[in-house]
């Protein structure tokens, strides 16, 4: 049988409870009847000091070493000592015969009440109370039908020497069932407090475990809807503690897995519509190449519209395969140091036909040059080319494209900003998550599925660097990324040769004025400095190739 967690707790701390209060109640009605016993053994025993010396003080007469106590005088001390405190006294002869007692007075006061026998004290029991104390529970030789406490304390008077001699003891006895009686009253005090004291502690401890454990059965049933795929469920968050805490971190959760299903579902939506565009396009071209549809001398450019979109499939299962690296960890670098500037304008010229398409402006590269760092050039190239993308495809007609770059002491940082309609102010925060794309109606982003950014800050982050994002709507957008610097002690020791030939190259900026002589020379000069000069890198000898139509097909 199950046993919530509210159970276990109410169960577990009524039990402690019980056992705190029989703990308790043990040791108090234990200290309580010791104080009590102590108590009243020092008041007998004070009482009984006392009649002693009222008895050796009241001596009228001392003949042949026989001593007469004046009995009227201490009949009514006896009377009034053991109605004070609830107890007989004796007064009795070295030999432990009774000369008077509370029982002696008691007969004068009825002569018809019957009264037991008594007998004299033991020898043994005078001894001590000779010498100075005794002090045991009895009957009193019979006396009593129960055990009594009993005190006994010597009559001292003085001689005809002047000596201190007694002459007789006192004893005083008091019924122990008074102390019972005392303990059983102070069990049921203890009892009565002690289950008023319970049930005020099992309602509150029933209000705080309800209260502790109503969070996490309401995460309990909010788990069972996340699991049927409903994420719109939340807990309340009623407090500021762990419990609070918990609630909130909890829907965070949700939402996070929320945002995520959502992601998941439009990422299984695009990746339809991306497999289902080009494998509708070939099969049309190739069942028309087949049946004669498509006419012979149209065949060459049908099958190249066939093949673009073979490659436009397999730049979308690379795009699966590295998110799939991604996740598993299995990204790895391939680190080396490379011509950052050269990267950019290698990357950029892939876009040229669409840059001159729509008229746009290319800025901050005029007083460009060479600038090595440290990372895996062809990451980065993906990095650069999915930014550029992104920024060709989204700048508006006539806009401009500002790309810059900076070094300090410890990093290397690239601003590409264009200008355009920008990402509005709420979803800049959600713009490097995995399939999440800002343009929904897909008007602009027709193929993309919403991982390129992605990817791109997780390449940064693996090169130790970071990205960020900056917009206002309808006038620019601009992203900034950063690269550490590293020693070239830290790469690879096979590569430090050619690192070092490659820091000492000198690359041409292809928009520098003084770069705008004809490539007839080219030849000629290349030859001439063969023998005295590093190689020069020409980027306008770089091939171009064709712009993927994926907003994440930088994976070539």
């Amino acid at each position: 049988m199950k046993k919530s967690l509210f159970k276990k707790y109410l169960s577990v701390t009524s039990i402690i409870i019980v056992v705190s209060f029989l703990f308790l109640g043990t040791v108090m009605v234990v200290f309580i009847a010791r104080y009590f016993q102590s108590e009243k053994q020092a008041q007998l025993t004070q009482n009984a000091n006392s009649m002693a010396s009222i008895a050796g003080q009241s001596v009228v007469m001392m003949q042949d070493n026989q001593y007469l106590i004046d009995g009227s005088r201490m009949a009514l001390f006896i009377k009034a000592f053991s109605e004070n405190v609830d107890a007989d006294f004796f007064l009795v002869d070295q030999s432990g015969a009774e000369m008077i007692s509370t029982y002696s007075i008691r007969e004068d006061e009825n002569p018809n009440e019957d009264v037991k026998d008594r007998q004299n004290i033991s020898a043994e029991t005078m001894q001590q109370a000779l010498s100075g104390y005794f002090s045991a529970t009895g009957t009193m030789n019979g006396l009593y039908d129960s055990n009594y406490y009993i005190i006994g304390v010597p009559i001292v008077t003085t001689n005809s020497s002047g000596q201190q001699v007694a002459i007789g003891a006192v004893f005083a006895a008091s019924d122990l069932k008074v102390l019972d009686v005392f303990r059983d009253e102070t069990i049921k005090m203890f009892l009565l407090a002690a289950v008023a004291a319970f049930m005020v502690s099992f309602c509150i401890i029933w209000t705080f475990s309800y209260k502790l454990a109503k969070p996490l059965r309401e995460m309990a049933i909010a788990t069972k809807h996340f699991g049927e795929g409903d994420f719109s469920v939340r807990v309340p968050v009623e407090s500021q503690d762990e419990i609070g805490e918990l609630a909130s971190s909890f829907n965070q959760m949700a939402e996070t897995l929320a945002a995520g299903e959502s992601m998941r579902r439009n990422f299984i939506a695009n990746t339809s519509h991306e497999l289902k565009t080009p494998m509708t396009t070939i099969a049309g071209f190739v069942d028309g190449i087949l049946d004669g549809t498509i006419p012979e001398e149209k065949r060459n450019h049908y099958l190249k519209i066939v093949s673009q979109e073979v490659k436009r499939l397999s730049r979308l299962v690379k795009t699966m395969l590295d998110l799939s690296k991604i996740d598993s960890g299995e990204m790895k670098l391939r680190p080396t140091r490379f011509d950052l500037s050269n990267t950019i304008f290698v990357t950029l010229l892939s876009f040229e036909k669409a840059i001159e398409d729509k008229k746009i402006e290319i800025r901050g590269l005029e007083t460009a040059s060479s600038l090595f760092v440290d990372g895996d050039p062809d990451m980065i190239h993906q990095v650069l080319y999915n930014l550029l993308e992104n920024a060709v495809k989204f700048t508006n007609a006539e806009g401009y494209i500002d790309i810059r770059l900076s070094e300090t002491n410890d990093r290397v940082t690239v601003t590409i900003k264009n200008s355009g309609q920008g990402i509005p102010a709420d979803e800049v925060a959600m713009i490097f998550d995995r399939f999440y794309k800002t343009d929904k109606s897909r008007s602009q982003d027709k193929n993309g599925m919403g991982l390129g950014l992605y990817i791109v800050r997780t390449i940064i982050r693996l090169h130790g660097g970071e990205i960020g994002v900056s917009s206002v709507e309808n006038e620019y957008c601009q992203f900034e990324f950063w690269l550490p610097k590293k020693k070239a002690k830290d790469m690879n020791a096979d590569k430090g040769k050619e690192n070092k030939e490659q820091k000492d190259s000198k690359w041409i900026n292809p928009l520098k004025s003084d770069n705008k002589q004809g490539k007839n020379d080219k030849k000629a000069k290349k030859k001439e400095d063969t023998d005295s000069a590093p190689e020069v890198i020409e980027v306008t000898d770089v091939e171009v190739v064709e712009k993927p139509k994926d907003d994440d097909a930088a994976l070539h």
